[in-house]
């Protein structure tokens, strides 16, 4: 019996129990790697990464890596110096990871906590926590007879 492919699923399912099993996988295994070895890069110098999620190509060929630079540093040099890496950190994972490939690695800086600390800011909003309070019910809605 043939496997349904990605766009007969239809591609507003999200990732399958396998793509998500695997990306964690990848993602723990990452993490011990990134904790074992040392990456000689100036912009990883007193900065330490969180590897937030990894997702999955749904062929298991290509993981897309998202973290958090802690410890000062610009996320995006951070990233960057992780993409130049990434071979070096693909190399190490395959020792880590029983997997049939070992995916090709893109990272990404996780937008999340940003997102997150934006919207704290606007619930914080006086404006808006005006609208957050209860209203007193309308009378406009009763019948006028």
């Amino acid at each position: 019996m043939k496997r349904p492919t990605q766009q007969a699923r239809g591609q507003g399912q999200g990732p399958t129990q396998r793509q998500l099993r695997a990306g964690e996988l990848t993602r723990h295994a990452l993490v011990e790697v990134m904790r074992e070895e040392e990456i000689s890069d100036p912009a990883m110098e007193g900065v330490s990464v969180t590897v937030t999620e990894v997702r999955m190509s749904p062929d298991l060929r290509h993981a897309t890596v998202f973290v958090e630079p802690l410890g000062g540093g610009h996320a995006q040099e951070v990233v960057d110096a992780l993409n130049r890496a990434a071979k070096f950190l693909r190399g190490r994972l395959g020792r880590h990871i029983d997997m049939k490939f070992t995916p090709d690695l893109r990272f990404l800086h996780d937008e999340s906590f940003n997102e997150a600390a934006r919207m704290d800011r606007l619930f914080d909003d006086p404006k808006v926590q005006q609208d957050l309070r209860p209203q007193p019910p309308s009378d406009s809605w009763k019948d006028e007879d």
